[in-house]
């Protein structure tokens, strides 16, 4: 008997066919709990890591705080001390001064390259530059950003500076400055410098600066030995009357008679003199000025900066009213590729200066180093400066400027050695007499 053939593939039953329908929709419920599965795996993933960045803020905080806290010997003077803080992540290497604010004998001053707008000069230089009767320069950092390019003109800084109430650069970006209180500030100040003229035609100058070609450049002693412009017209004013005159103060009104009148430029600044200079293309559209005429020069800002005994410049804002100013770590659109925006977005030396209501902070964030110190955008600035409990905060001049100077030597790491800078913040201790009043 032959045996009965079998077929090799068993033949399915109707019943246990699935419909094309069905299969399509076990697929689509298993991509669904897939992708399900998914999201809810990515979003404990991501509650994880932010989670992980809070702790890891909070770590920063606590370590900040800490060594905030305790410092090395000989790092420190009563009411001043210093640390360098290390963050291996990123790398960052930062030194702040932590200055006491209820201290009496100390206080902040602004200081320039040998006292006059024109020139650059080291931190040490100007620490010792500080009159003996305003007390010892004990700390420093580097100030504003400042001209560089034309060695003719270094150092002339690009915005407010007040120097021991006088006024020898004008306002053009952020400032901080201490009112009649004592009271640190930090605001956009805008300047109305304006001249009258004896028939009453009014027109704004600029103060302090290298002459362009559409705008008169009032000068006085503090810019340097001569105002180094070339040809245009230049009034020398002596004082006239019975109000102020020099030195030259911030939201005052001064009279001014012409001495003399230049036609070649370049006018010696002597002690008692200012320079109204014009440059030639002004001259068609000119009034008549003679020897013997008054002039009326108008310094007044707003806010107000009258009885200022120091302000300086800087900018952006970082930290307003307790809140992060500058925020943004990537260029929005349309930001110009040019280095004065495009560098706020990258990582370089840094400096700034910021406050609470108890202490002072002055920063100085080491850069471009591998392996020590990558530098900081001005949002990872903003948010430090929040860390150490600053409610104002104001960025300063970084790159190879960012130095810090404390009783004698550099304490930083500038990314080209130390170097010249055109103004910077002191920390003074002050003589016995005035810290007594």
């Amino acid at each position: 008997m032959k045996p009965p053939v079998l077929s090799s593939v068993p033949q399915a039953s109707s019943a246990s066919r699935l419909s094309p329908w069905a299969i399509a929709a076990i697929c689509i419920a298993s991509v669904v709990l897939f992708l399900g599965a998914a999201a809810l795996i990515a979003g404990l993933l991501v509650r994880g890591r932010v989670v992980e960045a809070r702790q890891e803020r909070m770590q920063r905080v606590r370590a900040v705080e800490a060594k905030l806290s305790t410092f090395a010997q000989g790092q420190s003077e009563p009411g001043l001390t210093y640390t360098n803080i290390k963050v291996p992540k990123e790398p960052w290497s930062i030194h702040i001064l932590k200055v006491d604010r209820s201290r009496k004998d100390l206080t902040i001053v602004s200081a320039h390259a040998r006292n006059k707008v024109l020139g650059v000069s080291m931190l040490s230089d100007q620490a010792r530059s500080v009159p003996a009767e305003f007390g010892r320069a004990i700390a420093a950092v580097n100030g504003d950003f400042y001209d560089r390019d034309n060695p003719t003109y270094a150092g002339d800084p690009r915005g407010l500076q007040i120097m021991h109430g006088e006024l020898i650069s004008a306002p053009d970006t952020a400032c901080i400055w201490f009112d009649n209180e004592g009271n640190p500030q930090l605001d956009e100040v805008k300047g109305n410098f304006h001249v009258t003229l004896p028939g009453g035609q009014k027109m704004p100058y600029g103060l302090n600066q290298r002459r362009g070609s559409s705008q008169a450049v009032l000068y006085t002693p503090s810019y340097g030995p001569s105002t180094r412009a070339t040809g245009g017209r230049e009034l020398i004013l002596e004082k006239e009357g019975s109000g102020p005159w020099l030195p030259f103060e911030a939201s005052q009104t001064y009279r001014g008679r012409v001495r003399e009148i230049s036609n070649t430029g370049n006018t010696r600044l002597t002690g008692d003199i200012m320079v109204l200079s014009f440059p030639p293309n002004m001259l068609a559209r000119l009034p008549e000025v003679a020897a013997g005429d008054v002039l009326q020069i108008s310094t007044e800002t707003s806010p107000s900066l009258k009885g200022v005994k120091m302000a300086i410049g800087g900018g952006p804002t970082l930290i307003k009213d307790g809140k992060p100013a500058f925020s943004m770590k990537n260029p929005p659109p349309g930001t110009s590729g040019e280095w004065r925006e495009r560098s706020k977005y990258e990582r370089h030396p840094r400096g700034a200066v910021g406050w609470s209501r108890t202490h002072f902070y002055l920063l100085i964030v080491d850069g471009r180093q591998p392996g020590l110190s990558a530098g900081m955008k001005l949002a990872e600035l903003a948010d430090f400066l929040k860390e150490l409990g600053c409610t104002e905060g104001m960025n300063l001049d970084g790159g190879k400027s960012a130095q810090m100077w404390m009783n004698g030597q550099i304490m930083n790491s500038p990314c080209q050695g130390e170097d010249t800078v055109a103004n910077s913040l002191l920390v003074v201790r002050k003589a016995e007499t005035a810290a007594g009043q």
